[in-house]
């Protein structure tokens, strides 16, 4: 029988075509594949597919590594019934991911922004619509949600996975690493530079760009019955803008009112303007709405800034 050969840390080698993907190492794995296809001035569909699906592979993967350091039980859908023997063998129902981001706040007291828990979501999103019945959607858009969760994930890397791992381990990603954060880079340098580029077609409306819930980007020019992208080109109604953005969860409740100026129900408080400022606004007359601070604009009179 030939001799075995013997990993630097003692452990076996594993043979070439034996599976040998720890966690951590697997998570690298997918992200490694998902920035593989982001970052080109013209991304290609396909490539863009499995960006997501390989990006929230790796999410799941790398969130649910520190949820179970905490405790394996955690990543069961239903931690009171969990077996061991369950966990050892796979056979289970594991947590959704948001149940992973909530329980890793609230046991584990790690840090995950409601923008990063915001990005996750919308990959989720946008991975059940490839995964069970297609997506439509503009390939700028879903790359720029895809790179936000990129950068969430290389900081839940740095941060909380990679200073607890062996060394041997944390040689094994170290190429990968490199390879994620210089596609980082690029995915970075790609909407900076499309920004810059839309800069004159901008020029002028700040005041009337806001921010587009597609792409995420200070870019959505507010045109009354339309409103338009210049970044990922998505067209939305006014009733579509306030849906996508205003009203996704209890929290948005009471954001909305009657506008002052044209009396319909399309006024927003706490809205981002390319200004760099945050204002009322109304997308019927669309513009930024001068109201008192401590009372609802459709209770008092107002006016157009």
């Amino acid at each position: 029988m030939p001799e075995e050969k013997v990993a630097s840390a003692g452990a076996p080698a594993a043979s070439p075509t034996q599976l040998d993907f720890p966690p951590v190492r697997n998570g690298v794995d997918y992200l490694l594949s998902a920035v593989d296809h982001l970052g080109f001035d013209r991304p290609d569909p396909r490539g863009i597919k499995y960006a997501v699906l390989h990006l929230h592979a790796a999410a799941e993967v790398l969130l649910k590594t520190r949820l179970v350091r905490e405790h394996w039980s955690l990543v069961f859908d239903e931690p009171g019934k969990a077996t061991e023997r369950a966990y050892r063998s796979g056979d289970f129902k594991s947590c959704t991911l948001a149940q992973t981001v909530t329980r890793l706040r609230n046991i584990a007291g790690i840090t995950i922004t409601a923008k990063e828990d915001e990005a996750l979501r919308d990959l989720g999103r946008d991975r059940n619509a490839l995964q069970h019945y297609g997506l439509t959607h503009n390939a700028h858009a879903v790359e720029a949600r895809a790179g936000r969760v990129l950068d969430f994930l290389v900081r839940f890397l740095d941060d909380v996975l990679l200073p607890s791992l062996a060394l041997d381990e944390a040689n094994a990603i170290g190429a990968d690493m490199v390879r994620v954060r210089d596609r980082l880079t690029g995915v970075r340098v790609f909407i900076t530079q499309r920004l810059r580029r839309l800069n004159g077609d901008l020029r002028g409306r700040e005041e009337r760009t806001v921010r587009c819930p597609h792409c995420e980007q200070l870019t959505m020019a507010a045109e009354g019955k339309a409103n338009r992208c210049l970044f990922c080109g998505a067209v939305l109604t006014i009733m579509e803008m306030m849906a996508y953005v205003f009203l996704n969860g209890p929290e948005d409740e009471g954001r909305t009112g009657i506008c002052p100026t044209c009396a319909q129900h399309a006024l927003v408080y706490d809205v981002d303007l390319a200004t760099g400022d945050r204002v009322t606004f109304c997308f019927s007359c669309p513009g930024p709405i001068s109201t008192p601070a401590d009372s609802p604009p459709a209770d008092t009179p107002g006016g157009r800034r």
